[in-house]
């Protein structure tokens, strides 16, 4: 038999019809190249400022730090760049008390009053550990507490006095009966911790996780402490950026002071498929989805649940939480069913981090995604200083009518911008803008409750009577225009 031999268009030919007939969804520089034209498109739009990694299973393919970490001196950022990571935080305080579980120096089902002795009797008796993991033990959080970020919130604070003054306030609901996102359970599990092993919060996590992983990037966020590489935080709204307000980092303690790099995470989540740090009976009980919460669940310091894709019937395994912290918002997310990770860093508040993650996500698994939108609120403002009103409605509905698909019409931008122009005292222009968002969202019952407040301000309380009874029509939950309407008829 004539042997043939193989020419180089051959070989060529033969790999890419193998190639071509393998099982794949797309190969991990396309993959890498479609993430940052994602996350380009959303810094373009103002939507994004910080930094980037995505890992495909256990190996990242994207890192990338996008727009300044500094503004003031134009220092970009960089894949190391440090960031205040919010409750991002809380898994970490979590991963801690599972360990001191495991050395049975405490009992999930122990009940608080059991390690600090100091707090009040009647509530402490009633709250475990477990329940202050899962956002489910009714205290007040003290982050909902009126006025605590305008008279509170730059203060420090010992940590016990904090509790006794902040932590403490009466049950809003049965011990186990409700889930509430609750910053007051995990400042108090950070002071459980300190007490059970005698040690600072600080000094416990370093050295039970960030010394043992070498996660050097990552540690508590003083604000006297100088270090190198750490991002400003800054907030946006319609009038460009501005520096972030000062808060005290005593404050989010337990539940938010962490600051961390996209690196040091990942090097955190390949830590989490091993057993350095917990055993595999502890994690499983830290990751279980113990309570039911908005669609999702939630375990010890991770909401954990299923995420399906755009016309597919595909569900993958999501474990995850997201962190928000004056300038600063974040996200992590674990697809554990294959390795894939995705973190993302923002440090001009609040960037859409959910949207961008659904976009990467779909990347990673070979599904559609969508480009961001422009915000219509942004373009009609413009149109507010330069012109008046008018003209900003007029463009809205052009705009609407000529590039629907270029401009986010959601009714969370028109109330948003009728709010920043309430700020700004432009009342009567606020006013036009939240008529306009009841006029073409008029099933939506905060745009009703917002215009009510805008006619309040301008003194008009026929108006605001009127429009607080259709938000309550619309949404009888709403406590807001219930209170509004008693307030006002007490004062007729």
């Amino acid at each position: 038999m004539k042997r043939i031999q193989s020419s180089p268009a051959m070989i060529l030919l033969f790999t890419a019809v193998i190639l071509f007939c393998l099982p794949h969804r797309g190969y991990p520089q396309d993959k890498a190249s479609k993430i940052d034209t994602l996350l380009q498109a959303y810094h373009n739009n103002g939507q994004f400022n910080g930094t980037a990694l995505v890992a495909e299973e256990g190996k990242v393919i994207y890192k990338k730090g996008i727009g300044l970490a500094n503004m003031e001196w134009n220092i970009p950022n960089t894949p190391d760049t440090k960031f205040r990571i919010g409750s991002i935080t809380k898994q970490f305080t979590s991963m801690l008390i599972m360990q001191l579980v495991e050395q049975k120096k405490i009992d999930l089902q122990g009940k608080l009053i059991d390690y600090l002795p100091y707090y009040r009797q009647d509530t402490g008796q009633k709250v475990t550990i477990h329940h202050l993991l899962t956002h489910t033990s009714g205290i007040p959080s003290y982050t909902s507490l009126p006025q605590f970020f305008e008279e509170v919130s730059r203060n420090p604070y010992p940590v016990e006095e904090f509790i006794k003054k902040y932590c403490s306030g009466d049950l809003e609901f049965e011990p186990g009966s409700q889930f509430s996102y609750n910053n007051s359970g995990y400042f108090l599990l950070g002071a459980v911790i300190e007490k059970v092993s005698g040690k600072t919060y600080e000094e416990v996590l370093t050295e039970n996780i960030l010394k043992p992983l070498g996660m050097k990037g990552t540690g508590y966020d003083h604000h006297d402490t100088i270090i190198p590489g750490r991002a400003a935080g800054y907030s946006m709204d319609f009038d460009g950026y501005e520096n972030a307000p000062y808060l005290d980092m005593s404050l989010p303690y337990a539940a938010g002071s962490l600051y961390s790099t996209v690196e040091d995470l990942y090097i955190w989540d390949q830590a989490l498929y091993s057993d350095k740090l917990l055993s595999k009976k502890w994690k499983d009980i830290l990751f279980k989805p113990h309570v039911s919460a908005m669609g999702a669940h939630y375990g010890y310091g991770w909401a954990v649940g299923q995420k399906g894709f755009p016309n597919s019937k595909e569900q993958v395994t999501s474990i995850a939480h997201g962190g928000g912290i004056n300038g600063f918002n974040t996200l992590i997310e674990r697809l554990v069913d294959q390795k894939h990770l995705i973190v993302l860093f923002n440090n001009t508040g609040g960037a859409p981090l959910g949207a961008i993650g659904d976009g990467i996500r779909n990347i990673l698994y070979g599904h559609p995604y969508d480009l961001p939108k422009k915000s219509i609120a942004e373009a009609i403002y413009k149109a507010i200083l330069e012109k008046d009103v008018e003209s900003a409605i007029n463009d809205y509905h052009e705009l609407k009518k000529k590039h629907p698909e270029d401009y986010d019409f959601g009714t969370n931008e028109l109330n948003r911008l009728g709010y920043h122009l309430l700020q700004r005292k432009k009342i009567s222009e606020a006013i036009e803008i939240f008529k306009l968002n009841v006029e073409v969202y008029p099933k939506n019952a905060n745009g009703y409750d917002s215009l009510a407040e805008a006619y309040m301000l301008s003194g008009d309380k026929e108006l605001a009577i009127k429009n607080y009874a259709k938000s309550l029509e619309l949404n009888p939950k709403n406590t807001n225009a219930i209170e509004m309407l008693n307030k006002i008829n007490k004062e007729k």
